[in-house]
């Protein structure tokens, strides 16, 4: 593997963690496993939790779908492992992913400039 294939790899996996940990397009992926709990503190503020549903297998996928290092370890797997298998698939989903990771990190150092 080259750098610019590592690099490539590491934005991908980067953008593909969050767009299923974090992304509202992906809550439905996630709706089945997790459950956001409101509860009021003594201070009168409402935090918000999140619980993770069921038991088993099903609590696994929650645990994993909770944790962004865990869920970066089985995106990083399913890219890697796609690209040797089927890579008339997997790398221009690798490549998507790798520029929309990199333009998110772009956007960051915009902000950060800007503030």
């Amino acid at each position: 593997m080259t750098a610019t294939e590592l690099f490539l790899f590491i934005l991908g996996t980067f953008r593909l963690t969050r767009l299923i940990m974090y992304d509202s397009i992906t809550a439905f992926l996630r709706k089945p496993f997790h459950e956001i709990v409101e509860e009021t503190l003594p201070d009168g503020t409402v935090q918000s939790f999140l619980h993770i549903k069921g038991s088993g297998l099903c609590h696994w996928i929650g645990e994993l779908l909770s944790c962004y290092w865990c869920t970066g370890i089985w995106c990083a797997a399913i890219l890697y492992i796609g690209n040797i298998f089927c890579p008339i698939i997997f790398h221009p989903l690798l490549m998507i992913l790798a520029i929309a990771g990199g333009a998110s990190f772009i956007e960051w150092a915009v902000e950060k400039w800007d503030s």
